[in-house]
């Protein structure tokens, strides 16, 4: 886990590399990026608990603790911490595996918000069971 004393919460969801392409002129990759990687595993993650089709309904604040740079792996662990009749509430954090080596530093974490949708695009409960 390299120098990190306390490790990722939640489950491994999502893991992919940063290109040149996410970044800006200085190496640094785009917050955005970030935050869609994070949207993609949460979808992966709140489908597969509610069994169905889910959508985004809110991001609560994230704030930036350590840049991504080209060539790092971004790790995206996923836990849900809440279910309610028709959305979830998911703990998401970031990681950055420093390129070439097996440094481990949290780059951002948020709390999304999701909601099942049913056939026709209208909230559904999420199944009781998980």
């Amino acid at each position: 886990m390299g120098e990190n004393r306390i490790p990722p919460c939640g489950e491994l969801t999502l893991r992919t590399l940063a290109m040149p392409s996410d970044a800006n002129a200085a190496g640094d990759i785009f917050g955005g990026w970030v935050m869609a990687q994070m949207d993609l595993a949460c979808g992966i993650r709140a489908a597969e608990r509610a069994r169905g089709r889910v959508v985004t309904a809110a991001v609560k604040e994230m704030s930036f603790a350590k840049p991504m740079k080209i060539g790092d792996t971004l790790c995206v662990y996923t836990e849900i911490t809440r279910v309610g009749r028709t959305s979830m509430v998911l703990k998401v954090e970031a990681w950055a595996q420093r390129y070439l080596s097996d440094l481990m530093e949290k780059v951002t974490d948020a709390d999304f918000i999701m909601v099942a949708l049913d056939k026709d695009g209208k909230p559904s409960p999420v199944p009781a069971d998980g």
